[in-house]
């Protein structure tokens, strides 16, 4: 499955997102698993909350850099879909 800017990501049960004091760092918490994260990677992940379409995560991104949306979109979906293939991250499933 690909993301596509309508998709709305979150992150599954057991999951999560959080800050390890001793490295001074954001990880992603998954069961058994360990991701670091690289700012950009921590600035999309603080957005991905269940209600944020990908295209609306984007849409933040680019008022906080400064940015087009157009640019930013492809590179959140293609950070995003990675995560969903390692199934850490799932989408809310269409209404």
């Amino acid at each position: 499955m690909s993301l596509t800017p309508d998709s709305v990501p979150r992150l599954p049960r057991g999951v999560r997102l959080r800050h390890d004091t001793v490295r001074d760092a954001h990880v992603l918490l998954a069961p058994e698993r360990t991701f670091d994260l690289d700012p950009n990677a921590v600035a999309v992940l603080s957005l991905v909350d269940g209600t944020r379409s990908i295209r609306a995560i984007a849409e933040v991104l680019a008022r906080q850099y400064e940015a087009e949306r157009s640019v930013i979109e492809p590179d959140v979906i293609a950070m995003l879909d990675g995560l969903l293939v390692k199934r850490v991250l799932e989408t809310v499933p269409a209404a």
